[in-house]
């Protein structure tokens, strides 16, 4: 047993090395995101905020000051959210110049008669459903395509021209302010994007749970961090408004199709493109007349199995595609806030190997116990690395545990701490689908539109589980 023990420790060794570079590496990196984030707040603290008030809603224009506002909600087997999703739309922003196109499929009879029902019944002309010409499920950003025609021949039609293109999803809660703040910000910048906030699920506190610890910390500290430095900021798909005419730029660069129908994440090229053209984004955190956030909200996948499918879809779209797609254009801000994002298949194997470094360390341990070996020292500069990165660690945890009470509160905070080892698993799992996917993309399968099933939350729900 001696041998084989020699041969588990080198093994373990090696393995604990390459983990503990790559996590020091990826940790420090995001240190440095914390610390621009602080220095931002408090710049901002000590030079805006000393003289001026924070804006919140009740400093916003009334609704229906700023439109036409255009509404995208591309719906593929929905029939189960798409009513109470439309009808909150139509309750929330039943004074605001909005126009809602719903894309529909000729093949989806369920989800069409739906939307029909819900016209019928509540919708009047705000609402316009748009059949696709193809049978679905196409691709979200064809869907998308689908409807930016539908808005332009409405265009011409009502002799107007739109303000904003709104995307959102059909299973998402929108907030009641929301067009009221893309539609004062739209003139001004390329996109306007709004916080997303998943909702809590009492079913799911592990699986569900762990968006909303990755989305409190993303949209409360990283794309304001993108904004601060100059780097373009990536559109979420929902809660984000588009400027017109930025918006149809890109169009006309692409036969008017602003939206590439070969994408999975077209969103977030979006985004990235108008970046590109010189567009501003801007993260907008801005609170209503009772104190919570103007946000998105929505359940997002509550099993393993589609957690694993989403997160797969955007790793293919931002870290595999995207890097074939988009380049390394832009400064070192724009390169630098790239690689954070297309670090995500190599992030999870260097937790996998982490992993399996920590389960040969235990088996090194017993094996040496068991024949009354003593252990054998960590080889330098191993033991120092591994300090270094069990601090970055902690430091990680207590950062993310601070936005998620935040946003949630502390027990969700709590929460927090296991379930980033959730989130670690979910991400290797998802890499390896992701890389699988795209070695089939590789040798000519087409890239579909892999959505996970939704549900609609109880409207008590949707206000009082995100704060």
């Amino acid at each position: 047993m001696g041998p084989a023990l020699a041969a588990l420790e080198l093994l373990r060794n090696e393995l604990l090395l390459f983990a503990a570079i790559g996590l020091l590496i990826g940790g420090l990196d995001d240190l440095l995101i914390d610390l621009v984030y602080a220095a931002r707040r408090l710049w901002r603290s000590l030079t805006v905020y000393s003289r001026i008030r924070r804006m919140t809603a009740r400093d916003l224009p009334p609704a229906g000051a700023a439109g036409p506002i255009a509404v995208f909600v591309p719906a593929w087997d929905e029939a189960d959210v798409i009513v109470p999703m439309l009808r909150g739309c139509l309750e929330k922003w039943r004074d605001d110049d909005v126009q809602i196109f719903v894309g529909v499929y000729a093949n989806d009879r369920p989800t069409i008669d739906a939307v029909v029902d819900l016209i019928a019944r509540h919708g009047g002309d705000r609402v316009l459903p748009v059949v696709n010409h193809r049978d679905g499920p196409t691709t979200k950003a064809d869907c998308l395509n689908q409807l930016w025609h539908a808005m332009r021949r409405w265009e011409r039609r009502e002799g107007r021209d739109v303000l904003a293109v709104v995307l959102h999803d059909a299973e998402d809660v929108v907030h009641k302010d929301a067009l009221r703040v893309i539609g004062l910000l739209a003139p001004r910048f390329a996109l306007v994007q709004l916080p997303v906030l998943p909702l809590t699920s009492a079913r799911s506190r592990w699986v569900a749970g762990h968006y909303c610890d990755e989305f409190a910390e993303a949209h409360g500290k990283s794309l304001a961090v993108r904004e601060a430095v100059g780097a373009a900021l990536p559109s979420a798909g929902v809660g984000c408004g588009f400027n017109r005419a930025a918006l149809g730029r890109i169009a006309a660069a692409r036969g008017d199709l602003p939206f590439d129908a070969s994408s999975l994440t077209e969103d977030y090229e979006l985004g990235l493109l108008l970046g590109d053209e010189g567009g501003r984004g801007v993260m907008v955190r801005m609170r209503d007349a009772d104190g919570q956030v103007i946000a998105t909200r929505e359940y997002f996948p509550d099993t393993l199995s589609a957690a694993i499918r989403q997160k797969a879809r955007w790793t293919v779209g931002i870290a595999l595609a995207g890097w074939d797609r988009l380049g390394w254009t832009g400064g070192w801000r724009e390169r630098w806030m790239r690689l954070r994002d297309r670090r995500a298949a190599l992030a999870a194997l260097i937790l996998l190997t982490a992993y399996v470094g920590l389960i040969l360390s235990a088996s090194v341990n017993a094996g040496a116990w068991l024949i009354g070996r003593p252990l054998s020292p960590l080889p330098p500069p191993l033991p120092a690395l591994l300090a270094m990165t069990g601090v970055i660690l902690v430091w990680r945890l207590l950062v993310r545990m601070i936005f998620v009470w935040s946003a949630y509160g502390p027990v969700e905070a709590l929460r927090s701490v296991p379930r980033t080892f959730i989130a670690n698993f979910i991400a290797m799992l998802a890499a390896r689908r992701a890389v699988g996917i795209y070695v089939r993309h590789l040798r000519g399968e087409a890239l579909a539109w892999d959505k996970t099933a939704h549900r609609f939350p109880e409207p008590v729900l949707a206000t009082a589980t995100a704060r």
